[in-house]
């Protein structure tokens, strides 16, 4: 069961922040600020906003925390506060033994790395000691379990822009497994970086909507012309239902299945036959126990880039075949941007609230359907739905696939 989710993002520094910015469909997209992007062909970025790091945290630590660390901590301290979850038995609490971290990410610190190779340049000696262990991806969820006291198993696994979905299946094997009760899972990242943007820039993946940044991302729209890099950080707390109810935890929803399947096609492009998005979806919805029929709503991957969303699109209508067009499918990337390891957790979050709630956000800046994108994407405006079953696909380069279904409890 999930019982508590903490969130970053580019729309809200809070989970319901967050949640009410989507179902408004506000964007978070606009000029980069976090370092001069002046000569790059994309200029734009989702970045988090108003998050004040010394807020949440003191100047000794600080000097050994990289941004997406920063963002993933202070994420999981909501996310355990909305389970009000307490860890300890002295405390009156649940043991710390038997509680885990499962924090995922795709690109590590990168601010950092290339602030210190410009540190070593100019002078070696001013490089910090804390840049090795500040930047590692292991990082982020080894300090969740130092800032929250727990003792069981802490793990990071790195799959691209499935990453952050994945840290919820991890979770989930480890509570089935008996290897803990209680499990801090999500995905962070935050690598709005001139290397990177450069990097992207030369692959032809990133909008260059420059001049309207808010209209930049468009999923399954016919202008579509790449996706908008973004950061963030989304986490949750996932426990057993019978550690839930024996607490009194509100469960959001349960977390019902999931599985991954690889490409083993090219290190960006998806197969364009979607033969292993289709395989991802099918076992899924198997280890779910659920019948495609069963699917009111999916959080599509939905990136921006013609032939992802193309692809994906081919995959649901394939999977879910004449119950695809029942389906309601939209992408927050349209107003968040990519949030790359957090993606796919922001996407949890979302099939989780929308449940709760009974609504589902909207897919921006879909004015005119892209060739073959034909699916309800719920344009513009959110729409009231009974949500009872959620699927989130997340597909990351390398060929990752990785989805997974939540379920009303």
């Amino acid at each position: 069961m999930v019982t508590g989710f903490g969130a970053i993002t580019p729309v809200g520094n809070d989970r319901e922040s967050t949640w009410r910015a989507l179902l408004d469909g506000r964007s978070g997209i606009g000029p980069i600020t976090r370092f001069d992007a002046a000569g790059l062909p994309t200029r734009i970025a989702g970045e988090v906003r108003g998050f004040d790091p010394a807020a949440h945290f003191d100047r000794k630590r600080l000097r050994r925390m990289a941004r997406f660390t920063q963002l993933a901590v202070a994420a999981a301290r909501e996310a355990a506060a909305d389970a009000a979850l307490v860890v300890g038995e002295d405390a009156g609490g649940v043991d710390a033994e038997r509680v885990g971290v499962v924090v995922n990410t795709a690109v590590v610190g990168m601010g950092e790395i290339e602030a210190a190779v410009d540190t070593m340049h100019a002078d070696p000696r001013k490089v910090s000691p804390y840049f090795v262990p500040s930047v590692i991806p292991n990082m982020p969820a080894c300090e969740v379990a130092i800032d929250l006291g727990v003792h069981g198993p802490v793990t990071a696994s790195a799959l691209a822009c499935a990453s952050g979905i994945h840290a919820l299946l991890e979770a989930r094997r480890l509570i089935l497994s008996g290897e803990a009760d209680v499990v801090i899972a999500g995905g962070t990242d935050s690598a709005i970086t001139r290397v990177m943007f450069t990097g992207l820039s030369t692959m032809g993946a990133l909008s260059q909507r420059n001049d309207e940044p808010e209209l930049a991302s468009r999923p399954f729209d016919a202008d579509r012309d790449g996706f908008v890099f973004g950061e963030g950080a989304v986490v949750c707390v996932l426990e057993s239902a019978e550690h839930a109810k024996a607490r009194g935890a509100r469960p959001y929803a349960e977390v019902a299945g999931g599985a991954l399947t690889s490409d083993a096609f090219h290190v960006s492009a998806p197969d364009p036959s979607g033969t292993y998005a289709v395989a991802a979806m099918r076992k899924a919805l198997r280890a779910a126990d659920t019948p495609a029929t069963e699917v009111d709503y999916v959080c599509a991957h939905g990136t921006s880039t013609r032939i992802n969303d193309l692809i994906e699109t081919r995959a649901v209508r394939e999977t879910y075949g004449p119950h695809a067009d029942r389906l309601l499918v939209s992408s927050p990337k349209s107003m968040t941007g990519h949030l790359i390891g957090a993606a796919g957790a922001l996407s949890a979050m979302v099939c989780a609230l929308a449940i709760r709630d009974g609504v589902v956000p909207p897919t921006v800046n879909l004015d005119t359907p892209g060739d073959e994108c034909d699916l309800d994407y719920v344009p513009h405006r959110a729409r009231k739905a009974n949500v009872r079953t959620a699927a989130v696909n997340a597909f990351g380069f390398g060929g990752q696939n990785c989805v997974a279904i939540l379920r009303r409890v």
